[in-house]
């Protein structure tokens, strides 16, 4: 049976532990650097990422989250797990930040890019190679740019911004900036599990 853990230090970890139990994986999750032993995949789930960001470095697991990465292990990264992933990252409002990033994948991520928590909705998007997704967007970034080795997979339109990334892959790794877990939609799961089996 494939093992995925789910980074379990802030966030809707349940939420992905039950959704991978239901795709028939074993779901661990994963709070110190001990704990990635045996995975096979790894999720960062959607949450607030400066705060995911902090307890990455205090918990040790930046370094063995990158040396996973390294190794072809798949990661997939949910709204907040999408701006750890990414290695340029800006707030809609304030600017420049300097929250803590994994800094794995080749894209620019603008956190908060649709609102606040009110602005909050639920859309249907097509992603490449996964199919038609029903998905919530809460307080969720937008993938502004992919460069080098990523790629955006998958796009949403906004009021104000018009059509902008929510979904990109670069080799091993998956970047959404949306929740399907929210919705109880499976196949984005169903899809990172199929690539862990690959």
């Amino acid at each position: 049976m494939v093992t995925v853990g789910v980074l379990a230090l802030q966030g809707d970890v349940l939420e992905h532990l039950q959704l991978l139990e239901e795709l028939g994986v074993r779901a661990k999750a994963v709070k110190r650097p001990r704990d990635l032993a045996g995975v096979e995949g790894l999720v960062i789930p959607g949450g607030e990422s400066t705060t995911i960001g902090g307890l990455l470095i205090a918990s040790g697991l930046v370094e063995p989250i990158r040396e996973l990465a390294e190794k072809g292990v798949p990661i997939l990264g949910t709204c907040a797990g999408a701006i750890l992933l990414a290695s340029r990252v800006k707030d809609r409002v304030v600017g420049e930040t300097s929250q803590p990033l994994l800094g794995l994948m080749d894209i620019a991520v603008v956190r908060n890019a649709f609102g606040r928590q009110r602005e909050s909705f639920i859309a249907e998007l097509e992603v490449e190679r996964v199919g038609r997704l029903k998905v919530a967007f809460i307080r969720a970034p937008a993938i502004a740019e992919a460069w080098g080795r990523s790629r955006i997979t998958g796009y949403v339109d906004h009021p104000e911004l018009g059509r902008v990334g929510a979904a990109a892959e670069q080799g091993n790794m998956i970047a959404v900036t949306f929740h399907p877990e929210i919705t109880g939609e499976r196949r984005l799961h169903q899809y990172f599990v199929e690539r862990i089996k690959r």
